[in-house]
């Protein structure tokens, strides 16, 4: 899944929390805008476009600034367009994902002979972490703003997500996350903070492994297995379910060592040998 399509995908679920971020006024009503603009160029893969009481609000996700035709134009482009069809305002904000010292992430207009276009340049480096620490909908955003210890905000980031209470929505940011954070940093980082402290830390997974509820240890096993593994053959998750709590907890503790799915094979190994 591309960087970018990854934002679109959090400002279709999250439009309120991106419009409020975005515009100077929040609005009242918003609702994301699927429309048809039928000339090209057309970047459905990274472009957002969310409409409100009197304006639209047009989001564009970029990881590289090099493009066909070149960025500020196509913003001239669009801007045309989106008021020609529906004859309203439109904020247009463009958000540099990755850092860059290209020149093109510091222009805010289009400028030729006898047009001056002008939109907004998010460049998320410069960002303060805090407003997408504290915020669920932008929350996969913030390994990517500004701050002087990356490895230490990564792991705030990992603590955020694991108080998520839903489990699927906690699923979900984890996953946006880990693909986002990519951009900045090694995967192995990623995956040691995201994945194995993440629920580690998280109190629902301290609280069934205290109350030794087998069922529940079970769960979250099965659950951090196939997070690791993408999915684990159901004869494995058979086997899962036949060990004894202590074995259970001894597994809970063994899996983030593993690496892969025979690693995990070699520990039954070793549970029927001794």
């Amino acid at each position: 899944m591309a960087f970018d399509n990854v934002c679109k995908i959090l400002a279709e679920q999250y439009p309120l929390e991106f419009a409020r971020w975005l515009l100077p006024v929040e609005p009242q009503q918003i609702k994301v805008l699927k429309t048809e603009l039928s000339i090209e160029p057309i970047r459905a893969d990274s472009v957002t476009f969310l409409q409100t009481e009197n304006r639209i609000l047009h989001i564009e996700f970029q990881t590289r600034t090099k493009s066909a035709p070149p960025i500020p134009f196509r913003m001239l482009d669009y801007s045309v367009r989106l008021k020609r069809q529906y004859n309203i305002f439109v904020t247009q904000v463009i958000i540099f994902l990755q850092e860059t010292n290209d020149e093109v992430a510091f222009l805010e207009e289009y400028v030729d002979e006898t047009t001056v276009h002008r939109y907004r340049v998010i460049r998320m480096w410069e960002q303060d972490s805090a407003l997408f620490l504290n915020n669920q909908a932008l929350l996969a955003l913030a390994p990517l703003t500004q701050t002087s210890s990356p490895q230490g905000l990564l792991s705030q980031v990992a603590q955020r997500v694991a108080t998520i209470s839903d489990r699927d929505t906690r699923q979900n940011i984890a996953g946006y996350t880990e693909i986002l954070a990519g951009l900045r940093f090694d995967k192995n980082l990623i995956r040691q903070l995201l994945t194995e402290d993440i629920m580690q830390e998280s109190v629902i997974y301290q609280d069934i492994l205290q109350k030794g509820n087998k069922q529940g240890e079970e769960r979250v096993i099965i659950l951090l297995l196939n997070r690791r593994f993408n999915s684990i053959d159901t004869s494995l998750i058979e086997r899962v379910r036949g060990l004894s709590i202590e074995q259970l907890e001894n597994l809970a503790q063994a899996l983030f060592d593993f690496t892969d799915v025979s690693d995990l094979e070699t520990w039954f190994e070793q549970q029927e040998s001794n």
